[in-house]
């Protein structure tokens, strides 16, 4: 197609990836473990 469609598409494909992609990145949270236990325990 002589308009550029394909490529204009494709465009607005990657825009749309970038933006989804910082989202995901921003969204998760670091977890810290719910219980220290320390190395040398002793049972």
């Amino acid at each position: 197609m002589a308009d550029n469609y394909l490529e204009n598409h494709y465009d607005d494909y990657l825009k749309r990836k970038a933006a989804w992609e910082k989202s995901q990145k921003h969204g998760k949270l670091k977890t810290k473990p719910d219980v220290h236990r320390p190395d040398d325990e002793a049972l």
